[in-house]
């Protein structure tokens, strides 16, 4: 009834119903990024392109930069440029053979294109050096790529990353959409609720963190 009221004296104060709906919007987008994380930033696609920029530029003017070529290629995977991403590690392999990122990143861009072996043996590489390598997010890579071919391999996959992540809201909502896709409804229901269970039981500092999670364990329960 509140929201209903407010949305009604937003359009009285602005004389138009969608610039009370733009209005709304905007606040819960705002509230969204303050206190959950759900939304996604609107500013990071900018950001990423300026970095993106002055790292050209550093490469163009010290070719033999291999920190620069390897954060270069991070964003460009982020972008989706896989192509020139891989060209990029390809590059600098031979200055990064001990780098678990570095195994990681390149296997991500090999499963993009489709090189599943290829992808998979890299990532297990960059694993095996750093069980914890970016906080066991290529567990979670390697589950995806699995999860319509060989379901049991990709719930492997995941409950290793959980096994990193035992007490992460994330780890369980992401086993529950695991169980979603391989049409496991109970076992998703369980997973959710257990994502919500944990994050009533974080101490304050941690909900912070947590929250995303245990927002959209919420939904999709």
């Amino acid at each position: 009834m509140g929201k209903i009221f407010g949305f009604f004296l937003l359009w009285r104060l602005l004389g138009n119903p969608f610039f009370a709906i733009l209005v709304i919007m905007i606040i819960v987008y705002l509230l969204d990024r303050r206190f959950v994380g759900v939304f996604p930033s609107l500013t990071k696609p900018f950001k990423r392109m300026g970095q993106i920029s002055k790292l050209r530029s550093r490469i163009s003017m010290n070719p033999s930069d291999v920190s620069s070529k390897h954060e270069l290629a991070r964003l460009l995977i982020e972008r989706k440029h896989n192509a020139e991403a891989l060209k990029l590690l390809e590059s600098i392999e031979d200055q990064s053979w001990d780098s678990a990122e570095f195994w990681d990143d390149l296997g991500t861009v090999y499963l993009r294109q489709g090189n599943i072996q290829k992808g998979e043996a890299c990532i297990l590489k960059a694993l095996e050096m750093n069980p914890r390598v970016k906080y066991g997010q290529p567990y979670l890579r390697l589950a995806e790529v699995y999860k319509n071919n060989d379901r049991s391999k990709a719930v492997d996959y995941v409950h290793r990353f959980q096994e990193i992540h035992s007490s992460s809201c994330e780890g369980y909502y992401l086993l529950g959409m695991m169980y979603k896709a391989l049409d496991r409804k109970d076992d998703a229901k369980t997973a959710f609720q257990e994502s919500i269970d944990i994050y009533r039981s974080l101490p304050k500092y941690k909900k912070r963190q947590e929250r995303k999670w245990a927002v959209l364990s919420m939904m999709k329960k």
